[in-house]
């Protein structure tokens, strides 16, 4: 489904994960704001991915602002800081699609999976910001330095959301940046992506991989 995405907001953009996704959405054409709890850093990381992809495609901003100056927004922060950030865009994501990569990891025994209560971390999100945001979950199980990297991906994205419309969507945008998005069915499902992120962990660990992720056998394509 080919639907206008406008601003993204890339909440967390500074970290590992939050800015490999900045980057691949710049480079697939997006306008993007970095979101952080620092607005001069977010500043440094957006001139960064600037130069990278020669345009002035992405700019800074606190969290908060940069959910509300976005159409569609993308967390991509700690588990230890997901409530929190829920809680502070909760006021101005009503109506836009929300996508969260949050795993519930628990230092030290981050390969072990952790289970919530409601399921799920975006479950949770949902939940917390209630029916006017559109939450979908993607993105739990690709390693950050590949979506830095400007290497293809062999890896698949599972994307859940109750919104079918914008599961579509935000598995659309997922295949701009260079990935096969899989849409999997309603958020309840996401619990099955977050909890193989541990899984995957653990793989790498013991096997001395560089982050091994997933794929769906059987789908043409």
């Amino acid at each position: 489904m080919e639907t206008k995405t406008g601003t993204i907001a890339v909440l967390g953009g500074t970290g590992a994960l939050g800015s490999g996704i900045a980057y691949r959405l710049a480079r697939a054409g997006h306008r993007v704001i970095v979101g952080s709890r620092d607005a001069a850093r977010a500043a440094e990381a957006a001139e960064a991915f600037n130069a990278r992809v020669g345009r002035q495609a992405c700019e800074g901003a606190l969290n908060r602002d940069a959910a509300a100056g976005a159409d569609l927004v993308i967390l991509a922060v700690p588990y230890a800081t997901h409530d929190a950030l829920v809680e502070e865009i909760a006021g101005v994501v009503g109506g836009k699609i929300v996508v969260d990569t949050t795993v519930p990891l628990v230092p030290p025994k981050v390969s072990v999976t952790h289970v919530l209560e409601t399921g799920s971390a975006a479950a949770r999100a949902q939940k917390a910001l209630g029916d006017g945001a559109k939450v979908v979950s993607a993105l739990q199980n690709v390693a950050a330095d590949k979506l830095a990297s400007d290497e293809p991906v062999e890896c698949d994205i599972l994307v859940t959301s109750d919104d079918a419309e914008a599961r579509s969507v935000v598995a659309g945008l997922i295949g701009q940046m260079g990935l096969r998005a899989i849409e999997a069915g309603p958020l309840a499902n996401s619990i099955v992506a977050e909890a193989l992120t541990s899984v995957l962990i653990g793989l790498n660990r013991r096997l001395k991989v560089p982050g091994a992720g997933i794929r769906i056998t059987g789908i043409p394509g």
